[in-house]
């Protein structure tokens, strides 16, 4: 005798809510129902999964490793409903894209309204996440795809390019390195400078401009901003120089801050703006059109 789907929709949904009430409310049926399903899978497979204690409910490691192939099981079973409802009309229903924040508020503004003439029936749900946790909600199904910027590990997943966009120098109103038309990273490295929090890949890539590692400036290490906006208020301040990417400065986040802004003297001093999805995905075909548009809302100077 095989699992069930349902049977495993229960077992994640338990993971994902660690209580037996909550994983039941969320399924919509009785917790009596999901606990009967919950052991009806363990006859099934023969090991426990789960360890029921009053602290709670805790996994045990073949019950992990159940969940873990359970939501690969889900997404694709999701995905080939989805395609077999949708056949012949692409961009049609429901679609989950998630998007980095120093990309969301640049680059959408321009595409939505483009999506939604295009693709009328599009149902799209956004979600803004810092990268690590859009792809691994790429690769576990909880979205269809993520607009993110490259280079990251994206392994598990296939990609289509969007645009190159341009990193830039951002400097205090007057400051020195600003007399020049173009500013060498290596310049940049010996002043105090403000970067965005761990976990925003657009660090990573500052400090690849500069030829540095995240070991190398570590965030007890001077100034660190939670935000683009945030961060450009800072160099404004005089605290310190940055990095802006293209895209960004073209939008206008700069515009009110007293800062100058010059293109980098270095080779690839860029990211790379792309969609993601699973590896396998029915939901390649969107995920290149998604990028079509995307491209097309692009202003020259961003790629």
């Amino acid at each position: 005798m095989l699992p069930t789907l349902r049977q495993l929709r229960y077992l994640k949904l338990l993971a994902d809510n660690g209580s037996f009430s909550r994983a039941a409310e969320a399924a919509h049926v009785t917790q009596p129902t999901l606990s009967a399903g919950i052991q009806e899978l363990e006859k099934i497979l023969g090991p426990a999964l789960v360890d029921r204690n009053r602290s709670g409910v805790i996994l045990t490691a073949a019950g992990e490793e159940v969940v873990a192939r359970a939501g690969s099981i889900l997404a694709q079973t999701e995905d080939l409903v989805r395609e077999a409802r949708g056949a012949g009309e692409p961009l049609s229903g429901r679609f989950r894209l998630g998007v980095i924040p120093t990309i969301a508020p640049f680059l959408l503004p321009a595409a939505l309204p483009v999506l939604r003439a295009r693709y009328p029936k599009l149902r799209l749900f956004l979600r803004e996440d810092l990268t690590h946790r859009l792809l691994a909600d790429v690769r576990s199904g909880g979205l269809d795809a993520a607009l993110v910027a490259l280079p990251y590990d994206t392994s598990g997943l296939d990609h289509v390019h969007v645009a190159d966009d341009e990193l830039v120098a951002a400097l205090p109103e007057g400051h020195p390195l600003g007399r020049a038309e173009r500013v060498a990273p290596k310049r940049m490295e010996s002043e105090e400078m403000i970067l965005l929090e761990d976990g925003h890949c657009l660090r990573d890539h500052a400090l690849m401009a500069c030829g540095m590692t995240s070991s190398r400036h570590s965030r007890d290490e001077g100034f660190a901003a939670t935000s683009l906006a945030t961060l450009v208020q800072m160099v404004g301040s005089g605290l310190g120089v940055s990095f802006l990417p293209a895209m960004a400065v073209d939008a206008g986040v700069a515009a009110a801050a007293q800062i100058t802004v010059r293109p980098l003297d270095a080779d690839h001093a860029s990211r790379e703006v792309v969609v993601v999805w699973r590896s396998g995905s029915t939901r390649a075909q969107e995920g290149r059109l998604l990028a079509q548009v995307f491209r097309a809302g692009q202003p020259e100077a961003a790629g």
